[in-house]
């Protein structure tokens, strides 16, 4: 197992919890998938289990290790990765310079530095004619590239992902799945992925848990919801 949160309370305000015991696992080398209607407590789950938002209880595990509050610097350092859902490039960096945000970490291994970036550029490779262009000057899905490629400056072993699509065209998001599930087979990056774009979302996972009012509602493999995608939709929608 690569991540298991256990029973996670938490929210923004005293006595008012978003998250009420919601249960994850995440298992290496997977995509697994949480979906549920807006306001349910999916960005709040991670915000949670990367250290920006402190549990009132219950824990976050990640390689048999308790990283439950531990902040995001430390938890980066130990092989999690985090990508909001809003865009947060710096938009008057280039591409490159992007990426070496990403590696604030390491910022003086150049060496290290230089190989990640290269690696990213063999992940993306229409961005090497762009390296030097300011990455607010970038299509949508070319600035979420950018951010992926950001958050894997640091080799991480878990990628934290959170509504990958939003905002973007059919079109391209599809090839945003397609680059995560490439990362999930030929890199083996475990995955954990919030989104609302099910259908696509579901043809990549391998498991999905659905949360309604902050708790878990139901789980189960891609196959298991494959027969009734529709009335499932349906039953948590409304």
């Amino acid at each position: 197992m690569s991540l298991e949160v256990n029973d996670l309370f938490a929210g923004y305000y005293e006595d008012i919890n978003i998250l009420q015991g919601v249960c994850v696992c995440a298992e290496k080398g997977r995509i697994t998938i949480v979906i549920g209607a807006n306001g349910v407590g999916k960005s709040t789950l991670f915000k949670a289990v990367y250290g920006f938002l402190k549990p009132r209880s219950g824990s976050v595990i990640y390689k048999d290790e308790d990283i439950t509050g531990t902040n995001p610097y430390t938890i980066a350092k130990k092989g999690i990765s985090y990508i909001p859902q809003r865009r947060n490039i710096f938009p008057y960096l280039t591409v490159e310079e992007n990426w070496e945000m990403g590696a604030w970490i390491f910022r003086n291994d150049k060496n290290r530095i230089k190989g990640r970036i290269k690696a990213n550029y063999e992940r993306f490779p229409n961005l090497f004619s762009k390296r030097k262009t300011h990455a607010g000057s970038l299509s949508g899905g070319e600035q979420r590239m950018v951010e992926i490629g950001r958050a894997l400056m640091v080799d991480p072993d878990l990628l934290l992902v959170d509504e990958p699509t939003a905002g973007l065209a059919p079109v391209v998001a599809k090839e945003i799945y397609s680059k995560l599930k490439q990362l999930n087979m030929a890199e083996q990056k475990t995955i954990l992925l919030v989104d609302q774009n099910i259908r696509q979302a579901m043809e990549i996972a391998d498991y999905i848990y659905i949360l309604e009012l902050g708790k878990n509602k139901t789980q189960g493999s891609r196959k298991d919801f494959e027969t009734d995608l529709k009335a499932m939709i349906r039953d948590w929608l409304f």
